[in-house]
């Protein structure tokens, strides 16, 4: 049986409190501050949505909760009700793979989650119709990292396979989501509905109210701020949640910490739990996700089988668990390596954006155990192998 990859997390996160000011200076071109401007589409794609009107006075997203499965009523009612919460919106939250790195997207109901969201974001309509035309909405950062054009298309990965959309807009949302869609889209990836919140703290009560939030989760989450100006070199930073299907326990989840250096800490019981070195074919010792080596060793030993074990150079191996951000920059989001589920295979001869030298029948063995090539991405990454799908 093949069950697409996801995994699940509890986080909350904290920041400072209060109403957003009134933005009156325009930012320069090319600025992507808190304050830049959104930047939406002029297709005519996005004109046959009505967009959900904004709901209520602009807040501050103070609080993040991200759960492992649907926040049912009773414990949104627990959260919505400690002393210091003002505002609290529903939402679904995860990391979802596009390329090699994993970007955070929330899928939401635009007329609540709107009012979250800088002055600049949450009056334009426009942004908010693009979200109800079913377009993916990217922070600046994300689409000049991501090099996507507005009116383009952006591949998130549900499994083995794309779901593409329309980037229909730039804008600042919340900090730390990296893409905004609407609910139906966000069903398209296999997110899990509604196991998140955002909550506005009232100034007065926001120690109060953290510790509060976390005693009433217990150790299924952690606190952390979602605002800090400037952005922490290191710390504690939202849970890793992998979207994709079915199977949501296969690859466990983790939150973690993060160095000036780019690397990351994944916590330690899942990385006990979860992250194994053994011994396969070609490559000898590897350390991955336990989840992956069945497949890996599998797809490596019919290699083997198959006379084509001299196209893989262990030499030139480039490794599997390796926890970092892509490019070592907080900004961009985590490595699918940081899983453990990806290896990189005959480095020096398959770099981004080529057709790569890799054996082509090599590829297919893997793709039949399950993984899913670099190669076929927009921008190639032809040494790159991820599993995507569990062979049971």
């Amino acid at each position: 049986m093949r069950a697409a990859l996801p995994a699940c997390a509890l986080a909350v996160a904290v920041s400072s409190c209060g109403v957003y000011d009134a933005v009156t200076d325009q930012p320069e071109s090319g600025d992507i501050s808190p304050v830049a401007a959104p930047q939406v589409s002029d297709s005519p794609e996005t004109t046959v949505a009505e967009p959900e009107p904004l709901r209520g006075a602009l807040r501050t997203p103070d609080v993040l909760v991200i759960g492992d499965k649907e926040l049912g009523s009773g414990l949104r009612d627990k959260i919505s009700a400690v002393r210091g919460v003002r505002v609290a919106e529903p939402l679904s939250v995860a990391s979802v793979p596009v390329g090699e790195r994993s970007v955070t997207v929330a899928a939401v109901d635009s007329g609540g989650y709107r009012r979250f969201t800088v002055k600049h974001t949450a009056t334009s309509d426009p942004v908010w119709q693009a979200v109800a035309a079913g377009d993916a909405v990217l922070s600046h950062e994300i689409g000049r990292d991501l090099e996507r054009p507005l009116g383009g298309n952006v591949g998130l990965r549900a499994g083995k396979h794309d779901v593409d959309m329309r980037v229909g807009a730039y804008a600042t949302t919340v900090p730390r989501i990296d893409v905004v869609v609407n609910e139906r889209r966000g069903e398209q990836l296999g997110m899990r509905q509604h196991n998140a919140m955002l909550l506005a703290l009232d100034d007065a009560r926001q120690d109060a109210a953290s510790a509060a939030l976390t005693r009433l989760l217990g150790d299924r989450g952690s606190v952390q701020e979602l605002t800090t100006d400037p952005p922490p070199t290191s710390g504690t930073r939202q849970a890793a949640y992998l979207t994709g299907g079915a199977g949501s326990d296969s690859l466990g989840s983790f939150s973690y910490r993060y160095f000036p250096d780019g690397t990351v800490e994944p916590e330690a019981s899942w990385v006990q739990a979860n992250i194994v070195t053994e011994t396969v074919p070609i490559l000898g010792n590897v350390t991955c996700h336990r989840v992956m080596l069945p497949q890996l060793r599998a797809a490596l030993r019919e290699t083997v089988d198959s006379g084509l074990a001299g196209s893989i150079n262990p030499a030139d191996y480039g490794g599997c668990y390796v926890p970092r951000f892509i490019g070592r920059d907080p900004n961009q989001g985590l490595s699918l390596h940081t899983w453990g589920i990806a290896v990189d295979l005959n480095v020096s001869g398959n770099h981004r954006g080529t057709v790569g030298e890799i054996d082509r029948r090599v590829v297919e063995i893997f793709k039949k155990w399950g993984f899913a090539w670099g190669g076929d991405w927009e921008w190639t990454d032809p040494m790159h192998f991820e599993l995507a799908t569990i062979i049971r």
